[in-house]
């Protein structure tokens, strides 16, 4: 599976639950997918988006 592939893949199991990746997360695959970024970049990118603040 080539990593197009495998983006494409990712999204369609989101969708399948009727929701979309947002806008910056969309950008952030595109980006990967041209090898802009890497995937740990990816990581950083949705941990500092979704990280519960604790307290």
């Amino acid at each position: 599976m080539t990593n197009t592939q495998a983006w494409d893949y990712a999204v369609g199991m989101i969708k399948v639950d009727g929701l979309e990746p947002t806008r910056g997360f969309q950008e952030y695959i595109e980006k990967e997918k041209r090898g802009e970024v890497t995937m740990e970049d990816v990581k950083q990118y949705l941990d500092k988006k979704y990280k519960v603040k604790e307290g």
